[in-house]
């Protein structure tokens, strides 16, 4: 009698763990736990600096005290600018109007925060982006990057994952062709591309 009772309750708990196996994930098994992925861009302060963040980026990054303004007199002291991004800037008297916070990361694994920062025109039409390191003392641009409606967010390791859109001769500002999705990484001194995928638009 009692070997009859046992048999229901052990086939309820192996109901139970098999239920629970396929709760994560709706039962999809992740191989590979290192791939990125992207983080919450932080808000920044055009006044304050940057870094008055409510939601903080996938590792916890301290904050960046430049402000935009900072950023576009750091822009165009530099004599590699690219000739478009400075023409905008030249002309960008508000500064917000040009320039917009992206998130705060360590992309250089030094303990210190970066910040990407989106250079846009009136339109606003996102064209490019830079990375800033604040330090060590002077701040810099350490890496930019020029695409169409650029997004950026953080990987887990600091990657840093832009996606922008593709557009055909024939294309109307609303509708690109695709969609490409970049990873890029700090790799010998330098951000560097480590992967790359398009996927076309509907």
């Amino acid at each position: 009698m009692r070997a009859r009772q046992l048999i229901p309750a052990a086939l309820a708990v192996g109901s139970l763990l098999a239920l629970a196996g396929c709760a994560n994930g709706s039962g999809l098994r992740v191989e590979d736990s290192n791939v990125p992925a992207p983080a919450s861009t932080p808000s920044m302060s055009t006044k304050q600096g940057f870094g008055s963040s409510e939601e903080p980026t996938a590792k916890a990054v301290p904050a960046v005290t430049l402000s935009l303004d900072q950023v576009r007199k750091i822009l165009l002291a530099d004599k590699k600018l690219d000739e478009q991004s400075r023409k905008v800037l030249d002309k960008c008297t508000v500064t917000t109007r040009c320039l917009k916070p992206g998130p705060t990361v360590d992309a250089m694994h030094t303990g210190r925060p970066q910040q990407v920062v989106l250079i846009q025109t009136l339109d606003p039409f996102v064209f490019g982006a830079f990375l800033i390191a604040p330090e060590p003392s002077p701040p810099r641009r350490v890496w930019s990057i020029a695409a169409q409606q650029l997004k950026i967010n953080a990987g887990r390791q600091g990657e840093l994952i832009v996606q922008s859109e593709i557009f055909d001769l024939d294309d109307k500002p609303c509708c690109p062709s695709g969609t490409r999705v970049e990873v890029y990484r700090w790799v010998g001194g330098q951000m560097t591309k480590v992967s790359s995928q398009d996927q076309k638009g509907d």
